[in-house]
């Protein structure tokens, strides 16, 4: 499977922001899907996750009610819409896919996803 992520920027704060992540490759296969992200000097970090479905969908508290996961008609493609966006949401944004697991099983750890995009950039100025 290859990432594509896509729609980062530099947006203030309140602003939002749509990330888009393309899967390419094993397309045939049914996983789930996830967000993490890293801001400089932290650890890269789970936000949301969403099953093959699309049926459950998981965040982390901090983005609950702002941050939305979702996949496009044909699956491969997720997206996370954010809103209401904060200064801390500023991360590099990496889309990743759980090829092991049951395709509605959502895990949050990020040793569990096994295929990752090049990440993007999202800062929310003050």
């Amino acid at each position: 499977v290859q990432l594509q992520a896509c729609g980062g920027g530099l947006v203030q704060a309140g602003g939002s922001l749509r990330l888009s992540c393309a899967a390419s490759g094993r397309t045939f296969s049914t996983y789930t899907m996830g967000w993490f992200r890293q801001a400089p000097g932290k650890e890269r970090e789970f936000v949301a996750a969403i099953s093959w479905s699309g049926g459950t969908t998981y965040y982390r508290d901090s983005v609950k009610g702002r941050f939305t996961i979702s996949r496009g008609n044909a699956k491969n493609t997720v997206y996370l819409q954010m809103n209401t966006l904060k200064p801390e949401d500023t991360a590099v944004y990496y889309c990743a896919a759980d090829t092991v697991q049951g395709p509605e099983t959502i895990v949050k750890e990020s040793r569990w996803y096994d295929y990752w995009g090049q990440g993007t950039q999202v800062t929310v100025s003050s």
